[in-house]
């Protein structure tokens, strides 16, 4: 099974990619031994900001970021996060996601996650991500993670569970799609909307 991890973040370090590789490992932990061998592979859109810009006037995209559109479309399960700049996601993210086909990620489970300032910007996530990946026909996970600044090392509180709470929750739906889509041709074919109601989320 191959895991793509879409990192947007613009700085190094960049607490966008520690968002994905924190998620990246709640997956591994939610898999357990259900799957012996996980590939993990991390697009760092950053490093292929000019190729985009490229791609997106010319039509071409240079090896790197054809290769990188390679492993998305070719991914079993998706990890996508974006910093939040201006209430939505990054340009960078969207014009990636622009440049693939739009039938490429259809049925494709998809973890959505964000990071912000501020936990003002949480709604992100459903305004603006999920109607794009809507638009791509992905299956997007019930847990989507937002990740402000106040939240890194932040305890739960009465309303809502802590950050790192809500990672395992997302990583364990992942892990069962992935675990799902990997036991056999009759799973493959399920309805993509039954198989995330038949997760436990409790």
């Amino acid at each position: 099974m191959k895991l793509v991890v879409v990192s947007a973040g613009l700085s190094v370090p960049s607490s966008t990619r520690l968002l994905a590789d924190r998620l990246t490992e709640a997956v591994r932990e939610g898999l357990g031994d259900r799957i012996r061998t996980l590939e993990v592979e991390v697009v760092e859109l950053r490093t292929l900001a000019v190729a985009i810009a490229n791609n997106l006037v010319t039509g071409f995209p240079p090896p790197p970021l054809a290769a990188a559109i390679t492993a998305l479309t070719g991914a079993d399960g998706v990890i996508a996060v974006t910093p939040v700049f201006s209430a939505s996601y990054s340009g960078l993210f969207k014009s990636f996601f622009d440049l693939i086909d739009p039938d490429a990620l259809a049925g494709k489970p998809v973890l959505l996650a964000a990071t912000g300032g501020t936990g003002r910007h949480s709604l992100v996530l459903e305004h603006a991500l999920r109607p794009l990946f809507a638009f791509l026909r992905a299956v997007t996970l019930p847990t989507a993670v937002y990740a402000a600044s106040e939240d890194w090392g932040s305890g739960s509180d009465t309303y809502t569970q802590n950050l790192p709470a809500r990672m395992r929750r997302a990583g364990a739906e992942m892990a069962s799609l992935l675990a799902a889509g990997a036991s056999g041709p009759a799973q493959e074919h399920a309805a993509d909307g039954k198989r995330l109601s038949d997760l436990r989320l409790d």
